[in-house]
């Protein structure tokens, strides 16, 4: 037997899954995250699971983690004292950045500017100048670089970032001042523009850059904590971290360029739902998950998750390749409140965590969160987490009833609705930015539902939505941990070559994306995927001429061998632009930037087929509840989803439990159990379900 192990950690839980290979079997558990060290929760879940699977963790073969280490240092701003090494006259590149102001008219009155990772002070310039061609202007002075370095070594830095002007089309100068730092600052981690991000545009290449180093050394601390930590246990098998972009690396090279991690959380979701979407027969559909703190939401075409060129964590937006996530500071633990100024019923972004937790944890918290709403509406069992969080039903009415008495409603139940409302039309807000603002119509696709809360809301989004079926796949709660264990090992090439359409033809953009898939493959190969098993994509950046920005264009190997490459990038370029954008222009189009991702192989995972049964699904019915739903309590069924067959449909109101969430099915709508174990949530035929 064969198991890989996924780890996923969130703000509030850490979900691990343990899967077979051979039998497709799975093992799941769910332990508290440990904010100050995450290795201790991921040690606590790995003991816990190998427990049910009944082995021995040396029997693991490979350890597959999502990890919101880098993420967590963006957001807490505890990463590293960065130095800047830039060119001449380029020392204020971050403050200038791209005068941007985010908000609406007026924003820039209120506006806090964020401080720039790598602070001023600790920013020096070298004497040297390449062209945009990578010819040399100006060589580099050795003596006035050595001493803007030492200069660096007497203000502590802790890591240094190396971004100088055209470095995109030459890394000569680059490599050049990295050697003389490692002279001059022994020890101390060093990330060039070059590897990191080989592409035009001083400002996004030098940010991106700065934040590698920012979150290098707190990324590389946990990776090597984790290694020991994992081989103090007996684990042996080789520790790979999920990239944003929904591929793996391994973990020393993780630890090398982090910045391609800060969304690799999420990222395992979405991964995890194409694979379960395949199998219940979905291409086209929305993933919506819902954890403890936040809410990722992305849409995923033709059975591919969008791959976008921006990764955003907070205020931070770097060039990173990683799937086109949307985040809401909208979760379980999101904390309801009425401010004193307008009386109105906010729900987050603030959330109340793992530690102290909704009040209903029984951990100290007394603020009302959307897990204590859903308590009060009977929505939710009495345990969480297969029976590890005990939920206190009196201490969440308790927190709810503040709210009901701040706006003035009669009941903890009405004021409860209000927050499940609230929070709902924030989670719509952010699907509607991924397809709406996409130029997508939402109710084209299916929605997928999950993380530990996304299942109670799930029905209500897609009636929001229009998206039909909703989709809950099984072990909803620690579906990021399975999208860990069932995706690839990748690597990226990438490079600016700035042409137009008429300055350049066919023979030059083959080469250019042959040498690149070769540079990628190289490395993959290095970490033993064999070449007949690695496939390659490839991507382009076009704009018209005049144009401030790009538009990704993904080819196909086909398309590449062609010979007609040209023609077919300007009419994908024309389509995307007409997409989003409703329009088209005259001027002639232009070749930025050119893109290889290759991937090794899916791992060959068996899939498991649910036993098949009728209609009726009495038989995993535990008990009925009452709950809350449309201004009054009805009664509701009750079922261990455990239980449920292939066939079985489960019509509202009703409630699924299982170890690790639970899914809500609304009156007037039904759940059926396919064969996949996946369960499809629809309207009834003969109810009138609203679309927006």
């Amino acid at each position: 037997m064969r198991y890989r192990l996924g780890v996923d950690v969130g703000g509030t839980f850490t979900d691990v899954l343990l899967l077979e290979e051979t039998t497709g079997s799975t093992f799941r558990a769910k332990t508290a995250s440990t904010p100050a060290d995450q290795s201790v929760g991921v040690l606590n879940g790995i003991a816990k699971v190998c427990d049910q699977a009944g082995i021995e963790p040396s029997e693991i073969g490979q350890v597959l983690h999502g990890t919101t280490v880098a993420t967590n240092a963006i957001l807490q701003g505890r990463g590293a004292r960065v130095g800047l090494v830039t060119t001449d006259g380029f020392r204020q590149v971050l403050q200038i950045a791209r005068s941007f102001v985010p908000g609406g008219l007026a924003g820039w009155i209120i506006w806090p500017k964020p401080e720039p990772l790598a602070a001023l002070e600790n920013t020096v310039e070298v004497v040297g100048r390449l062209a945009a061609d990578g010819s040399e202007i100006t060589p580099l002075d050795e003596a006035q670089a050595r001493e803007q370095l030492r200069s660096l070594a007497g203000a502590g830095i802790e890591a240094l970032t190396i971004s100088l002007i055209n470095a995109y089309a030459s890394d000569v100068h680059e490599k050049q001042v990295a050697a003389w730092a490692e002279d001059e600052l022994p020890g101390i981690p060093i990330s060039i523009s070059s590897q990191v991000l080989p592409e035009m545009r001083e400002y996004e290449r030098t940010l991106t850059t700065v934040a590698n180093s920012y979150v290098q050394p707190e990324v590389s601390r946990y990776v090597r904590n984790l290694d020991r930590s994992l081989q103090e246990k007996g684990i042996t098998a080789p520790l790979s971290i999920l990239r944003s972009d929904g591929g793996l690396v391994q973990s020393a090279k993780a630890a090398e360029s982090p910045v391609s991690l800060l969304l690799s959380g999420p990222a395992g979701g979405v991964t995890g739902a194409v694979w379960f979407a395949e199998q219940a027969g979905y291409s086209d559909f929305l993933t919506f998950d819902m954890g403890g703190t936040s809410t990722d939401v992305a849409l995923v075409l033709n059975g591919e998750p969008r791959i976008g060129r921006e990764t955003k964590v907070g205020d931070l937006a770097v060039r990173a390749t990683s799937v086109d996530v949307r985040t809401v500071g909208a979760g379980g633990g999101s904390i309801a409140h009425v401010p004193e100024l307008t009386k109105a019923l906010r729900v987050g972004p603030q959330s109340a965590g793992a530690d102290p937790g909704p009040a209903a944890y029984g951990n100290g918290g007394t603020d009302p969160t959307v897990t204590d709403a859903n308590v009060v509406l009977g929505y939710l069992p009495t345990a969480l987490a297969g029976g590890e969080v005990a939920l206190d039903a009196d201490a969440s009415r308790t927190a709810v009833a503040t709210i009901a008495d701040a706006i003035g409603l009669g009941s903890a139940e009405e004021a409860a609705s209000g927050i499940v409302d609230i929070v709902n039309e924030n989670m719509f807000g952010a699907l509607r930015l991924v397809s709406v603002q996409q130029g997508y119509d939402p109710r084209d696709f299916a929605l997928v539902s999950f993380g530990g809360a996304g299942p109670l809301h799930a029905n209500a989004l897609g009636r929001l939505t229009g998206a039909w079926p909703v989709i809950v796949p099984p072990s909803p709660g620690v579906l990021c941990a399975y999208g860990d264990a069932t995706t690839c090992v990748r690597d990226e090439s990438a490079r600016t070559m700035i042409r137009a359409f008429s300055a350049t033809d066919d023979a030059e953009i083959h080469t250019a994306l042959t040498e690149l898939a070769a540079s990628a493959a190289e490395r993959l190969s290095a970490e033993g995927v064999p070449s007949e098993q690695q496939t390659a994509k490839y991507q382009v950046d076009l704009r018209y001429q005049g144009q401030g920005f790009e538009i990704p264009v993904d080819l196909d190997a086909a398309a590449l061998e062609s010979g007609d490459l040209l023609s077919t990038l300007g009419t994908a370029f024309d389509a995307e632009h007409q997409r989003l954008f409703s329009f088209l222009l005259k001027n002639e189009r232009e070749v930025i930037n050119l893109r290889v991702t290759v991937s090794g192989p899916r791992p060959d995972v068996a899939f498991q087929a649910l036993d098949t049964g009728s209609e009726d699904p009495s038989a995993a019915l535990v008990s009925t509840n009452d709950v809350w739903m449309d201004g009054a309590y009805a009664k509701a069924g009750i079922y261990d989803r455990a239980k449920l067959l292939a066939g079985n449909v489960v019509t509202g109101p009703a409630v699924i439990t299982e170890m690790d969430s639970t899914t809500l099915v609304l009156s007037g709508h039904s759940a059926t159990v396919h064969p996949s174990a996946c369960l499809l949530i629809t309207p009834l035929a003969n109810t009138s379900i609203q679309e927006n």
